[in-house]
C-alpha cells in the first residue's frame, strides 16, 4: 500500500527482454539502502516487485499485460518516474491510501504554467468518470491529487499543481497528449459501486417502498 506521497523522480534505465518483459532499473541512492528482494515500489503508480537490489540500485520486471494497461510500457531508456516505497503502519498518511493496481490511463488535454504553479487539464475514460468528481481524490502517476473540477459528461477534469508536487515529480514535463495512470479512490469506488447494486436490486426497492 502506499500514500501517493512521491518521494521524488528518478531517471529509470528501460531494457526489453526475450520473453517481452520490460526491466526497469532505478538508482535509488539513499532512499533504496535498506530496501530488499521482494518489496513493493510504485512507479508512476504501479506496485512493482524488486527483483534485484545493490548499493541502492533496484532492478524491477514489467509484465506485458502491465506494461499494456500503464504507461510504463511507454517509457524510453531515461526517462524520469514518480517513485515511493511502500509505507509502514504507523507511517503519516499524508495522501491517500493507494494499491498501486492502476485502473486506466488519463489523456492530458494540456498543462499551462501560471508563474510557480500549474493548471493539468485531463479526460478520464468513459469507465472510470462514476468515480471521479469535484473536490474527489485521485491518483495520477502514483501522485495523490484533489480534482479542482471535472465534467462527467466529456470527462474533462483540471487539477491545481503547486510548485512542491511539481518540483518531486514528472509533472513539471508533463505535456498535451501524455498518457497518466489513473487509480480512482476506493472507497469512492466501494460506495458507488454499492449505491448502484442496490439501485439495481428490484427486490431492495421495493422493501423500502
Amino acid at each position: 500500500m502506499f500514500t501517493g506521497i512521491a518521494h521524488g523522480k528518478y531517471r529509470a534505465k528501460i531494457s526489453k527482454q526475450s520473453d517481452g518483459i520490460l526491466k526497469l532499473t532505478i538508482d535509488l541512492d539513499s532512499y533504496g539502502e535498506d530496501l530488499t528482494i521482494g518489496a513493493s515500489v510504485a512507479i508512476n503508480g504501479v506496485c512493482l516487485t524488486v527483483v534485484s537490489i545493490s548499493a541502492g540500485v533496484a532492478s524491477f520486471d514489467v509484465g506485458t499485460e502491465t506494461a499494456r494497461i500503464s504507461n510504463l510500457g511507454e517509457l524510453s531508456d531515461g526517462s524520469y518516474v514518480n517513485v515511493e516505497r511502500s509505507f509502514r503502519v504507523g507511517d503519516e498518511v499524508g495522501g491517500h491510501i493507494l494499491s498501486g493496481h492502476v485502473a486506466d490511463v488519463v489523456m492530458v488535454e494540456s498543462n499551462t504554467r501560471n508563474g510557480s504553479e500549474s493548471l493539468l487539464e485531463f479526460r478520464v475514460p468513459e469507465a472510470w468518470r462514476q468515480y471521479v468528481m469535484s473536490k474527489g481524490f485521485i491518483a495520477l502517476n502514483g501522485c495523490s491529487l484533489t480534482v479542482a473540477e471535472f465534467d462527467r459528461e466529456s470527462g474533462i477534469g483540471s487539477i491545481n499543481l503547486i510548485p512542491e508536487t511539481l518540483r518531486r515529480t514528472t509533472f513539471d514535463e508533463v505535456t498535451k497528449g501524455d498518457r497518466l495512470n489513473l487509480e480512482v479512490d476506493s472507497q469512492t469506488q466501494a460506495v458507488v459501486d454499492t449505491v448502484r447494486s442496490m439501485m439495481s436490486d428490484k427486490n431492495w426497492l421495493q422493501s423500502i417502498q
